[in-house]
């Protein structure tokens, strides 16, 4: 007689952004051949967001910000689907896929890294009229926008209304917004320059408003002076201690009265935790999914939870959580895998430490500002540092993003609108969640970020 077959267990990771993808690579690498892994994710692709202010910029050509799920994590089967809600008790996790047929996954292991979405403050006129900035849909109508508003004002006969079609609000003076004006403000200047000249010029006119004192609230001042310096010399009006008031398909209305008539409102205010981790029923902290500081969730051993869906103890400022940056999205998806394979017997589980990495904002062309390990760098040296880092973060892409770089460097960029994404296709409104949902992601820029 022959024993039956011990079946392997069954791991389910929920989310491909930081987090989830650098849990599934290591887990892969700890545990393969052990058990059976699925990545439930509604793309099949690793979006490496901090650079979509290049895309929207036309520097980078959308693929380039892309990772195949399965041509990079060769032993771990993706599942396209948008996680719905959790059975705990079950252990089965029901999603829709992409075609709108409801399935049940079952597990063993469960690691929930369903990151964030957008957060929408109750502004009137904001959800209709704001376009948001957490995903390539939203690059690419970006692009198309600012350059269809710039090739409408060239041959707008009315003077106030080319002026208003060349005024770009930009609201959040963190780090993607900050990116979003540096490099905003540099493509609509070459896009100018392939206008046909017309009476009084176009002059596009970027606005930056935030209610913080300073751009780049909360970070070394000598950075965040820096980013001012290049932001102001490039013309970006910043217009701090200041908020939206109201949103109207005409204008924006600031919280000092002053009204911008505009048809660009780019929201770039922040994120909030994935909706999918308030249903569970758990305990949360800030929104987020309270966990132990080995990054399980307390009462259920089987459950994980790691970026900014998780409410991580940050260990290294006792009462304080970690910040929702991509930074530690990575670092604590390979330390979710670590202590996953320790449940499971192999290895020994660990809490999540940190050490800083300092941060870097790409301000376009060759300037940056950046502190990394603790040195402030600016300029040339910082755009250098800056690029670089993205490189060695990437997984993948890496030689086509550098090509990029380089015929951006020396070539004209291409002022077309491609016409894939409608308006309609982005609403700012978390509560769609194919849209609004960026599974394991973290700030636009939180790479950068301790």
């Amino acid at each position: 007689m022959t024993s039956p077959t011990r079946r392997r267990p069954r791991i389910l990771i929920v989310g491909a952004g930081f987090a989830g993808y650098h849990t599934a690579r290591e887990v892969s690498r700890l545990l393969r051949g052990r058990v059976e892994t699925a990545l439930l994710n509604p793309t099949d692709y690793f979006l490496y967001l901090p650079l979509l202010p290049q895309v929207a910029a036309g520097v980078l050509e959308p693929r380039r910000v892309t990772v195949s799920l399965p041509g990079t994590l060769r032993h771990v089967r993706l599942v396209l689907g948008q996680a719905d809600s959790v059975d705990l008790d079950a252990r089965t996790v029901h999603c829709t896929d992409p075609e709108g047929t409801p399935r049940t996954l079952r597990y063993d292991r469960l690691v929930l890294a369903a990151g964030s979405v957008s957060k929408l403050l109750p502004i009137p006129g904001v959800a209709e009229h704001a376009t948001g900035f957490r995903g390539l849909p939203e690059a690419l109508y970006l692009r198309d926008h600012i350059t269809r508003q710039v090739e409408l004002a060239a041959t707008e006969s009315d003077p106030a209304a080319a002026a208003a079609r060349c005024t770009f609000v930009v609201v959040g003076a963190g780090y993607t917004g900050t990116e979003v004006a540096a490099h905003g403000a540099m493509f609509t200047d070459a896009l100018v320059r392939s206008q046909p000249a017309r009476p009084g010029g176009l002059n596009p006119r970027w606005v930056l408003v935030d209610v913080a004192d300073s751009v780049l609230p909360g970070l070394d001042e000598r950075l965040a002076a820096t980013a001012d310096r290049v932001l102001r010399g490039r013309g970006v009006e910043i217009r701090t201690g200041t908020s939206v008031q109201e949103s109207t398909a005409d204008g924006v209305r600031l919280s000092d009265g002053d009204f911008l008539p505009t048809r660009s409102l780019v929201w770039c205010v922040g994120v909030r935790p994935d909706p999918l981790v308030a249903d569970l029923g758990l305990p949360l902290e800030q929104g987020r999914l309270v966990v132990t500081p080995e990054l399980s969730v307390p009462g259920r051993p089987e459950v994980f939870a790691c970026g900014d869906a998780a409410a991580v103890p940050d260990l290294a400022h006792p009462g304080a959580l970690t910040a929702m940056t991509a930074q530690h999205a990575s670092r604590q998806g390979k330390t979710a895998a670590r202590n996953l394979a320790a449940s499971l017997g192999v290895g020994t589980a660990v809490p999540y430490r940190h050490d800083s990495l300092g941060f870097a904002v790409d301000l376009g062309g060759v300037k940056a500002a950046a502190n990394p390990l603790g040195v402030p760098l600016s300029g040339p040296v910082a755009g250098a540092v800056t690029r670089g880092y993205h490189l060695a973060a990437m997984p993948g892409n890496r030689v086509r993003v550098a090509a990029d770089w380089l015929l951006d460097a020396a070539l004209r960029r291409q002022a077309v609108q491609l016409g894939l994404i409608s308006s309609w296709q982005v609403p700012l409104d978390t509560d769609t969640p194919e849209l609004a949902r960026t599974p394991g992601g973290s700030d636009g820029t939180g790479t950068r970020k301790d």
